[in-house]
């Protein structure tokens, strides 16, 4: 739990996390796009990839070994299912399960009617204000684990937020993880990179959660992308033994840029994307019964002339509609990714790539959203006011996905009898009772008049985005933790870097 500190005037502690829902609880109806007859031509296509053109599972005999041992036929390192075997495997994995933090409060449910917002996963680079472009640091990784557990928005810390390129490739991955354990207490994700890599992820969980509490739960999620097209990699299935294999949840997302790695024609490419997804959740049953997947989808976009991946382009879009409706039929967690821009500073392609990108992921249901702020330059970058204005926005869909509020209240009948004709509301006791919650403010937008802006130096949503992070930053409180189960997590990566060589690659 966060220790007890002073609190403000407004109820909360400074650098503490504000009060808001550890997660979003979607009342809004889902949008599904398409009918019965074109979502039956949807599992044709799918069912024939996965029994005609067959998947590789490449570089791990132990995979392949799992495969022969459930009489799956195999040629050569491709796998190819019986259609409704694999389907039938999908439906051990739970539709709905709860991810726990070390702070039980901000525990959240993944699946169902939830909503989980995260924040940009693996950029090599970050980019502020007055910093510039650069290569990340661990100073600028601590800066933004500590951003996203004060956010109220960000529901889950992720792990990446961005690539400490200062700390050797081969270690890297203890330092982040024991950030996101001890400098915030939201729920996080695990290293997959290489098997070991993951199995100190577990390990370092199982540290911070006790034996008993692993066994029985969720406590800690792994988000990897299988090398599409149609390659199910090592990584993949590495990190499936060591998560599944422990009850831990796998986030399995192909990574397909449509003319690229899947086919230039949408249809297509979200039937590979469904066939690659369930045949790896295949996999993962056979390693255990029961454990928890989180279907991915990651398709963009790509300009025919450049290569460029884009984003928020109307493609993408259906495809997130479409993916979703999918996610809902086979019964299996949805993450698609968020905000996501190919421009390279907080302007106006950004803002409206980003908007178009992540309204529709939100409408289509994603119940883990990865990278839905932060997102810079096709994901090579993070941005320090890119995370902070995304996440403002991100309070919206809080609103958006209650939908709308029907209560006998809400219709203001007292307010009718109260107001004259030609009056107005402003003072009513139906507008005092509702006045702080009516409607949702964006802390980042300037809506006062232009003399009072002029006033205030005029600044633009980057420069305040600028100065929000800092004072963000500046009241900063590190959640309390355990002392023995601190010690133990020191000691625990102390070691492993002793064992571990230095490696920049």
């Amino acid at each position: 739990m966060v220790r007890r500190t002073r609190r403000s005037r407004s109820g909360a502690a400074p650098g503490a996390v504000a009060a808001a829902p550890a997660y979003i609880k979607r009342l809004l109806p889902f949008f599904d796009p398409l009918d019965e007859e074109q979502l039956v031509a949807i599992d044709q296509q799918v069912d024939w990839m996965l029994e005609n053109i067959g998947f590789a599972f490449r570089d791990d005999p132990e995979a392949l070994r799992i495969w022969r041992d459930a009489g799956v036929k195999i040629e050569g390192d491709k796998v190819f299912a019986d259609a409704q075997w694999v389907r039938a495997q999908c439906a051990k994995a739970p539709g709905e399960f709860t991810q726990l933090a070390r702070n039980p409060e901000r525990s959240v449910t993944i699946g169902g009617n939830n909503q989980v917002f995260a924040p940009i996963y693996g950029a090599p680079f970050v980019r502020d204000l007055e910093g510039g472009r650069r290569y990340a640091t661990f100073d600028d990784f601590e800066k933004l684990v500590k951003l996203a557990y004060l956010h109220p928005n960000l529901h889950h810390t992720g792990l990446v937020i961005a690539e400490p390129t200062d700390i050797p490739v081969s270690k890297r991955h203890l330092d982040m993880v024991f950030a996101h354990m001890t400098l915030n207490d939201k729920p996080h994700l695990g290293a997959i990179t290489e098997k070991s890599r993951a199995q100190d992820s577990v390990d370092m969980a199982e540290i911070l959660h006790g034996s008993e509490t692993m066994d029985n739960n969720v406590v800690i999620m792994a988000n990897v992308n299988t090398n599409s097209p149609l390659l199910i990699d090592r990584v993949v299935t590495e990190a499936i033994q060591v998560y599944s294999s422990r009850g831990q949840a796998m986030v399995i997302t192909p990574f397909i840029l449509t003319g690229a790695m899947g086919p230039v024609s949408t249809a297509a490419a979200v039937c590979q994307a469904m066939a690659e997804v369930m045949i790896t959740v295949a996999f993962g049953q056979l390693v255990r019964p029961g454990a928890p997947f989180v279907m991915g989808n990651f398709l963009s976009s790509m300009s025919l002339k450049s290569g460029a991946p884009t984003f928020g382009m109307p493609e993408p879009v259906v495809s997130n509609y479409v993916i979703g409706q999918l996610a809902r039929r086979i019964g299996l967690p949805l993450r698609c990714g968020g905000s996501l821009t190919a421009s390279k500073i907080e302007d106006a392609q950004a803002a409206y790539e980003s908007a178009d990108s992540m309204h529709s992921t939100a409408l289509a249901g994603s119940h883990f959203t990865l990278h839905a702020a932060g997102w810079l330059e096709g994901g090579l970058a993070t941005g320090f006011e890119k995370l902070v204005m995304d996440a403002d926005r991100l309070g919206g869909y809080q609103k958006v996905m209650a939908g709308l509020d029907m209560s006998e209240d809400q219709f203001a009948r007292d307010a009718y009898q109260e107001v004259e004709p030609g009056g107005h509301f402003l003072g009513s006791a139906h507008t005092m009772r509702h006045y702080q919650n009516a409607f949702y403010s964006a802390e980042l937008s300037d809506s006062e008049n232009v003399e009072s802006w002029e006033e205030g130096g005029s600044k633009d949503m980057r420069r305040r985005a600028y100065e929000k992070w800092n004072k963000m930053l500046a009241n900063y409180e590190l959640p309390s933790i355990d002392p023995a189960t601190l010690e133990a997590l020191n000691d625990y990566v102390a070691r492993r870097k002793r064992e571990l060589p230095d490696a920049w690659y």
